[in-house]
Order: C-alpha cells, then sequence, then structure tokens
C-alpha cells in the first residue's frame, strides 16, 4: 500500500467548508478509479488552518495511473468552489505501509 500525503494551510474559517468540498469533489473522482483505497482528513485542534489529507492506494501504479487532465479538471473544479486564495497545498509526501507477519511482533516484545 502506498500513502498520497498532503498538508494545506486553509483558511480558518473555511476550513469546515474545505473538507466537505474535498469530499464531494476530490474523494468522489479519485474514487472512480481501481486502486484507491480510501482517504482520511487529519486536523489538528492546535492549528485551526491546517488539514493533512492522507489518500491510501493498493499501489504507486494506482495512484499514478489517474490521468493528469482527470487531476486538474478536478482541481479546477474544487478552486472555482473553494475561491481564489483560501487554501494552499504546502508539503507533498508518499510513504509506503509496511506489514510483517503476525509472529514477529510478539517476538520483539
Amino acid at each position: 500500500m502506498v500513502i498520497e500525503w498532503l498538508k494545506f494551510h486553509v483558511s480558518p474559517q473555511l476550513r469546515e467548508q474545505f473538507i466537505q468540498r474535498d469530499r464531494e469533489i476530490w474523494t468522489a473522482a479519485l474514487s472512480n478509479y481501481p486502486g484507491f483505497l480510501g482517504k482520511e482528513i487529519w486536523i489538528d485542534p492546535n492549528l485551526p488552518q491546517v488539514v493533512v489529507l492522507v489518500i491510501r492506494w493498493k499501489s504507486r501504479q494506482h495512484w499514478n495511473s489517474v490521468p493528469a487532465t482527470i487531476l486538474e479538471a478536478t482541481e479546477k473544479t474544487f478552486a472555482q468552489v473553494m475561491g481564489e486564495n483560501t487554501y494552499e497545498m504546502v508539503e507533498t509526501g508518499e510513504y509506503q505501509v509496511r506489514q510483517f507477519p503476525a509472529h514477529s511482533l510478539k517476538d520483539a516484545y
């Protein structure tokens, strides 16, 4: 499994709208593609301007199979709905989820 990690700065008064519209626009678009496993939205109660999206993909190949034209069109729609200068992507990351056999955890203690 691969994690797509995106950190945004969002106008605090628009944070809940950002989260709702993300689900309606981005999650709806990505869920049409094989390999999309789901998404979590993380918020820090002490930093109301920060929103982190954690998107799970079956593999890097599945993630990269979403056409650039779809990504661009989806972002354009999202930006129109949210309005100009209301959010900014400030960090991105990619992580691989490592899984170990259950017995190896027991042996570690």
